[in-house]
């Protein structure tokens, strides 16, 4: 029988220790290598699956409909990343989609939805918030978000990301399906576009105009092209969640998503 003696002991637990202390300083140092991206907005943006309707099985319930914010992780792989690594400066991006439908920038931040992403921000992190859709809804008071009010909650997103030593960028809302004239999409959000631009001016910082980015792309691609594949117009009896079948012309199949995750991802290549 092996007797282990108090010396012997104290040195083994040393050891142990040691070992303890040099895996946690790993872990740490993995941890500070890797950044977050987090995505504030809305519907457009939102990811529909994981706990977003808690209990339910998207493919039963909500499926194809995907937000471009669904899709965005895979585009932040390792071959990738040196794409944006002047944006980043990690080894890795974990994409955190708090994007969720019906929301206006007041009331993301109402609910509290903003305050939980500023008190998990730190340097080197980035905040994509793109609002637009739903603080134009004048007919739904709930959610409705005059020019100048807008204005000042994309101002308090984007002061209080900087306090944080975070950075935050700012998109002007994507394109809807309409209206359509002599073959080009034309723009819906009314004066919203130019009010995200102008906050983006006074700070000083990143701007992508997505409104007219997937304006002009969805106009390459043509109407009835885009209607079918991108857009949540669909068929009777094709998807379990749509038996009825669909006419949206806001929100995204998966490859609508991904063709505007691409453009984004396009944009934040360039950033210097």
């Amino acid at each position: 029988m092996w007797i282990i003696s108090e010396l012997q002991n104290k040195k083994l637990m040393k050891q142990i220790f040691s070992i303890a202390i040099l895996l946690l300083t790993i872990h740490l140092q993995a941890q500070e290598h890797t950044a977050t991206l987090y995505l504030i907005g809305d519907s457009t943006m939102a990811d529909y699956t994981g706990d977003y309707d808690p209990g339910k099985d998207y493919m039963k319930t909500r499926y194809p409909v995907a937000g471009w914010g669904q899709v965005f992780q895979s585009f932040f792989v390792k071959d990738s990343m040196p794409q944006v690594k002047k944006l980043f400066k990690a080894d890795a991006v974990i994409v955190d989609d708090r994007a969720r439908g019906g929301r206006s920038t007041r009331t993301f931040f109402q609910e509290g939805r903003w305050r939980s992403v500023y008190e998990a921000l730190k340097p080197g992190d980035v905040v994509i918030m793109q609002f637009g859709h739903n603080d134009a809804a004048e007919n739904k008071t709930e959610r409705y978000v005059d020019i100048e009010g807008y204005k000042e909650f994309l101002r308090l997103f984007v002061s209080q990301t900087l306090q944080k030593g975070a950075r935050p960028i700012v998109l002007t809302p994507v394109a809807r399906n309409y209206p359509w004239k002599d073959g080009k999409l034309e723009n819906v959000h009314g004066d919203y576009p130019q009010a995200a631009k102008e906050v983006a001016s006074e700070f000083g910082v990143t701007l992508i105009d997505l409104n007219q980015l997937s304006m002009d792309y969805f106009s390459q691609k043509g109407e009835d092209f885009v209607s079918k594949t991108y857009f949540m117009n669909l068929p009777a009896g094709k998807y379990e969640a749509y038996p009825d079948g669909q006419k949206d012309n806001t929100h995204f199949q998966p490859e609508g998503a991904k063709a505007v995750a691409q453009l984004v991802f396009d944009e934040l290549k360039k950033i210097e």
